[in-house]
């Protein structure tokens, strides 16, 4: 349930207030619930701008599927049992007559089956089976493709919710579609803050290289939204107002500034736009400080922490729901692994942790620290581990990587 600003501030969004954080799942369903409601109309698009949307309406065929009776095979359409005089032009087929066919041709009226081309010899405008094929050759209805083979007309084809792959828009061409009504990939706008960033080059000490502008575009799009360039700004109120009120897209993600000190922006920047906050911050580690919030006009904004491997973990946490709800798709399945260590307990947070797959299970993965992309980047998944910790055998829930 949307609530108003806490642990944003107050004194005009200066002050800031503490907050006790939502659930880890409660997060989760929370930002997929965000994103349903806001689901864009359909699109209306050629099918070859569809392959990966999510299709808005059931697709029927307009027609039978093949459309008309055809040949699986080259050869001969043939009328009753040979030898078989071939007609000069194509034309109905009475018995003893026959028509050269291609795979995929018409079948004449009258044909009751085909002879492919390797069972027949012409010789004097009478066709014969060659020598070896069995008598009887072809039997009735061999090689013929009847009309509404595959699909009845009105059947439907694909359902409402299914994600377009190739072969679906082949099914929609042939059963008459032109065009798709589709659900449109949500627009994400990127905020990326912090005076100590560089973006290229080695930085100097006191100040931080670069790792979200060539990260995020790339997670956003594997999770279903359309990144847009990265904007870089100073850790400026004002900026920061502008950038956000203005900025546009259906979602913005937002880097650093989540937290409660007098240098963190982004909630004085939300209680001075009006937002709703969602959700406050999150009992998980790493990315306890990431917010989720609906901004006047319905426009969602995610807060991800300044911490590299804490903004990916609040990412999946947050925006791969509130993506997959965009989407018109459900909540992301999680998957589960066997913790092949003991994993202690953390009162009161869920803690995400990349892992290495062992004979003995998952076993957290090195370098791993909220600052660390290393043990992340060689990582087979991510272990969600409950506050009260695990035993070694244990089932964990896993969070799915989207690489």
């Amino acid at each position: 349930m949307s609530a108003p600003l806490r642990g944003g501030a107050t004194d005009n969004g200066r002050r800031p207030v503490h907050d006790h954080g939502t659930g880890w799942d409660e997060a989760r369903s929370t930002a997929h619930a965000a994103g349903s409601a806001a689901v864009a109309p359909a699109s209306l698009l050629p099918l070859e701008a569809c392959a990966g949307l999510t299709l808005a309406a059931d697709v029927l065929a307009k027609n039978p599927v093949p459309h008309y009776a055809s040949s699986a095979m080259d050869g001969w359409a043939v009328a009753g049992d040979g030898p078989w005089r071939l007609l000069a032009a194509a034309g109905p087929l009475s018995p003893g007559r026959a028509v050269p066919v291609v795979t995929g041709g018409l079948m004449p009226d009258g044909a009751s089956a085909v002879l492919r081309s390797e069972y027949g010899s012409v010789d004097g405008g009478v066709l014969e089976l060659v020598p070896g094929v069995a008598a009887g050759e072809p039997p009735a209805g061999r090689h013929i493709r009847p009309a509404g083979e595959e699909a009845r007309a009105g059947e439907t084809m694909i359902t409402a919710g299914t994600v377009l792959n190739p072969a679906h828009l082949a099914i929609a061409a042939v059963c008459g579609h032109d065009m798709l009504p589709v659900i449109r990939r949500p627009q994400v706008a990127l905020l990326l803050t912090g005076d100590e960033v560089v973006t290229s080059g080695i930085p100097a000490p006191g100040t931080v290289r670069d790792t979200f502008g060539p990260a995020l575009p790339a997670i956003i799009a594997r999770l279903g939204g359309v990144p847009a360039q990265p904007l870089r700004l100073p850790d400026d109120f004002a900026t920061q107002l502008d950038a956000v009120r203005g900025c546009g897209a259906d979602v913005v993600v937002t880097t650093g500034g989540t937290g409660h000190s007098r240098a963190d922006q982004l909630r004085p920047v939300l209680a001075e736009l009006g937002a709703r906050i969602l959700v406050p911050s999150i009992r998980m580690r790493p990315g306890h400080p990431a917010l989720l919030a609906r901004l006047p006009g319905g426009r969602l904004l995610v807060g991800l922490p300044g911490n590299p491997l804490a903004a990916v973990m609040a990412l999946l946490t947050l925006g791969a729901p509130l993506l997959a709800g965009l989407n018109a798709l459900p909540l992301p399945p999680l998957g589960t692994v066997a913790a092949g260590v003991r994993l202690p307990p953390l009162a009161g947070r869920d803690r995400l942790i990349p892992y290495a797959l062992t004979a003995a299970g998952a076993v957290p993965a090195e370098r791993t620290g909220s600052a660390m992309m290393r043990g992340l980047a060689g990582a087979g998944g991510v272990a969600v581990v409950p506050a009260d910790g695990a035993a070694a055998g244990d089932v964990l829930r896993t969070l799915p990587l989207p690489w």
